[in-house]
């Protein structure tokens, strides 16, 4: 299982680079980013430097969306990037969130998403695409390579996650709802024609290494309660669209957000976010990774049985150099034995 990591661009851009040079020093595989340019600084010309600061790490976003960003544009720019840096983008996309939602916006369809995925994808790969009445092309990015993994929780997202995607992504580290989110991914693709085992699967939530003692926990729930007020945005489209039982969604994802009263999208992604009180901690314990490292390694090893190949850690709380370093020393050597940091 690869490990990976989820950084906001929260300025100074110089500290995200640092992070992420930090990271590959430690191990992790993949360097993500949140994407709303309203919230945060922009994350493409982030990229570039870390790509030019790193030798390994795949950079891409944790996710972009079609509504926010032309699709021709957000093809060229990972082109461009694979261009000057071979080939170490990955494109993670869903329907919209924080982006779309911060300028008074709403999701785009799954209509909309699928045509995104296939333009962005043919057109970052040097391959032509129809865009409107228009077919283009990319006369300079024959050698790009760039796979496109899409962000789901809801049965028809997940359905076309398995229908289109090269690799799924799910933000949350519940082994029972990722088993139920893996299996509807596998059994689209299968009706789909396509390998279920060539989507790749990306875990992606908080992780808090502490040293056993209830006090370190309670405070590590605090720190990453924010994330269940974030997931609480998307289960509250899935139960608006399918009813009180999600379509099917397991309970153990819709129950916990009958208390939630509303979000603020300035707090998105923050440590002590205020819209996030609703969140119990028996839900922080099930989405996030708490505890020692042993606790860390015996979550992913479940993850890894349900067949993810990638766990990355979203690091928005106050411990992200010691995290990185925790995970680099102790968490890392077992799970990716073959892989050593590096100085």
């Amino acid at each position: 299982m690869d490990i990976g990591v989820v950084l906001q661009c929260n300025p100074p851009a110089s500290r995200v680079v640092d992070l992420a040079r930090q990271a590959e020093t430690h191990g992790f595989s993949h360097v993500w980013t949140f994407d709303s340019h309203l919230l945060w600084q922009e994350p493409y010309v982030i990229y570039s430097q870390i790509l030019a600061a790193t030798r390994r790490v795949t950079v891409g976003p944790m996710v972009t969306n079609p509504a926010t960003r032309d699709w021709t544009v957000t093809a060229s720019t990972f082109a461009t990037l694979n261009d000057m840096f071979g080939n170490r983008t990955v494109c993670g996309i869903g329907r919209g969130d924080s982006a779309v939602r911060a300028l008074g916006g709403k999701p785009t369809t799954l209509a909309t998403l699928r045509e995104s995925i296939e333009v962005i994808r043919s057109l970052a790969n040097g391959r032509s695409a129809r865009v409107g009445e228009t077919t283009v092309q990319f006369p300079w990015a024959e050698r790009s390579r760039l796979e496109v993994w899409v962000a789901a929780y809801g049965p028809k997202a997940l359905e076309l996650t398995g229908q289109v995607a090269d690799g799924f992504i799910l933000q949350l580290a519940d082994p029972d709802i990722a088993a139920w989110t893996i299996g509807r991914v596998r059994d689209a693709a299968e009706k789909a024609g396509r390998d279920p085992d060539s989507i790749s699967i990306c875990v992606a939530a908080p992780a808090y290494v502490t040293d056993g003692t209830d006090a370190a926990l309670e405070h590590a729930r605090d720190q990453c309660r924010w994330f269940g007020g974030m997931v609480g945005n998307h289960v509250a489209d899935i139960v608006s669209r399918y009813g009180g039982d999600g379509g099917g969604v397991p309970q153990a994802l819709t129950d916990y957000i009958a208390a939630r009263k509303g979000y603020d999208y300035n707090e998105h992604g923050r440590a002590g976010n205020s819209h996030a009180e609703f969140v119990p901690d028996e839900v922080i314990d099930r989405f996030c990774l708490l505890g020692s490292p042993a606790d860390h390694i015996a979550k992913l090893k479940d993850l890894e049985a349900l067949g993810v190949d990638q766990f990355s850690v979203y690091l928005q709380h106050d411990a992200k150099s010691a995290t990185l370093e925790a995970y680099g020393e102790s968490i890392i050597p077992q799970i990716r034995p073959n892989v050593t940091a590096t100085s």
